[in-house]
């Protein structure tokens, strides 16, 4: 290919390295500042209860922000106990009880392995059934030390390396038939909900570059594949969703069980069946290069296309397209960046990395919204853990919470923290070690020794790809409320 993800990094802004100022100058370095020891605040509260009034806080009365800063200004700390969702009365085999982690520096401990472990923790103590995912836990949910995580998170990464080979004109292609669509649906309608378009184009792009698959080989997958896929992440993280209308509704019937895979099985069995049949190269190389059995490798292979992938991007390019649709002056400059420094050459790897405006864009939006708010972990061991202003003693076996909406907003890292800052990234190069979104930093690299996001460089990639692509073709886009409502064409 024509450059790798180890250089797409290099694209990025770095850490500058340490001053050399201070090899000039007799002052002597200030001492280190002792931290001091403080007991954990916060409690779980009375059985049963403790629990049920924290889940109707998140989910209801103050919802998940406004729940976390509460507790941070009662308690006077960054780090504090409490109870997360889902909690009784059905998931009696679930323990709420976690320890919070809310600026940079309490966070990062997620990050490291020798301190903590990450079995069955991907969405907190709860773990949807193992039918959902064919019975097999796949990489998402193994700890580092398990052999099995080596062989998946090192087969996740070759098929992304192999993919790399199509993956930015596979994904031009489905954009421009998603913006073709949704011009036609604009001038038929006035107005075009982008949703479904870029759900389809998503889908289509990512089956096509990670699976090595043609949806359009089947009419069945090619239609409803995306939506195949919709309800399977529902069924499964409905119970830990913040669905803030219609209350006390979302509560009685959404927050208080887990749902059956029966649900879904059917969608699941021809999304198997699609890939055992059309991806034979990807499935053969998991079997043969990597260890793994041919089940091993389908549900591992449609985990990563459906969970991390498809509904990771999902996300994601909601806020960037809302951030960016909702500032005109932004677009602006995003357009006269494209025009001076992309012009009329395709976007590709090498062509979009001087785009450094763009690359802030999406940073920040990384920043501010984060795909995955929540991180967890469990202690692996007893250990101290620092905020900026303390140390606290975690017990091995308790369980760390990181909401990263709050953790990237830290003011003792980020100027201005709650406000978005399109060139933030151009300024501050060294804040890259404190943008978390991937499960570690972004200037970490992904390895089957740690549990950073495999895809981390290629989502950013494709979000600038995305924006250079929309500037190319328009001078502006006007947005409200989850749809286009006009485009003018550059």
């Amino acid at each position: 290919m024509a450059i790798t993800m180890t250089k797409l990094m290099n694209m990025s802004p770095t850490m500058s390295s340490s001053s050399s100022s201070s090899s000039l100058t007799s002052t002597p370095a200030p001492a280190p500042t002792v931290l001091p020891v403080r007991t954990i605040p916060g409690s779980y509260g009375w059985p049963l209860l403790g629990p049920i009034s924290d889940r109707l806080d998140y989910f209801w009365f103050q919802g998940p922000e406004t729940f976390f800063r509460k507790r941070i200004e009662k308690y006077k700390s960054t780090v504090f106990r409490t109870n997360m969702p889902p909690t009784f009365p059905l998931f009696l085999n679930v323990n709420p009880n976690v320890i919070a982690v809310l600026d940079c520096k309490s966070f990062s401990h997620l990050f490291d392995m020798d301190l903590v472990e990450k079995s069955n923790v991907l969405v907190g103590d709860f773990m949807p059934s193992v039918k959902y995912t064919g019975d097999i836990r796949v990489c998402a949910y193994l700890d580092t030390s398990e052999e099995h995580h080596t062989k998946v998170k090192n087969f996740a990464l070759d098929t992304l390396k192999r993919s790399s080979k199509v993956w930015v004109s596979e994904f031009l292609a489905n954009l421009e038939v998603m913006w073709n669509t949704l011009e036609e649906n604009i001038s038929s309608s006035g107005s075009a909900s982008y949703l479904v378009p870029l759900q389809k184009c998503l889908f289509n792009f990512l089956t096509k570059s990670i699976i090595g698959a043609d949806p359009a080989k089947s009419q069945k997958i090619s239609e409803s594949g995306y939506l195949m896929i919709d309800k399977w992440l529902a069924f499964q993280l409905l119970p830990t969703l913040n669905i803030s209308y219609l209350q006390p509704l979302p509560e009685i019937f959404l927050h208080s069980f887990t749902y059956p895979f029966l649900l879904v099985k059917g969608d699941y069995e021809a999304l198997y069946e699609f890939v055992e049949k059309e991806g034979q190269e990807m499935v053969q190389r998991g079997q043969t290069e990597f260890g793994l059995t041919k089940q091993e490798t389908i549900h591992n292979l449609l985990f990563i296309l459906g969970f991390n992938a498809y509904g990771g991007f999902s996300i994601f390019f909601q806020s960037l397209i809302s951030t960016i649709g909702s500032d005109t002056e932004l677009q602006g400059k995003l357009r006269q960046e494209v025009k001076e420094k992309l012009g009329s050459t395709a976007p590709s790897y090498e062509s979009v990395k001087n785009l450094d405006l763009v690359w802030s864009v999406v940073y920040e939006t990384l920043r501010l919204n984060p795909p995955v708010p929540l991180q967890y972990a469990r202690a692996r061991k007893d250990f101290q853990l620092n905020s900026h202003d303390s140390i606290f003693e975690v017990k091995k076996g308790e369980l760390l919470c990181g909401y990263q909406t709050l953790v990237m907003r830290d003011p003792q890292v980020f100027n201005d923290p709650e406000n978005f800052v399109s060139d933030r990234f151009m300024k501050e190069t060294g804040l890259l070690n404190y943008l978390y979104w991937s499960n570690g930093p972004q200037t970490g690299s992904p390895a089957e020794s740690n549990k950073q996001c495999a895809a981390k460089d290629y989502v950013v990639l494709t979000a600038v790809l995305f924006v250079a692509y929309v500037f190319q073709r328009y001078n502006s886009f006007t947005y409200s409320s989850s749809a286009i409502t006009a485009v003018e064409k550059a």
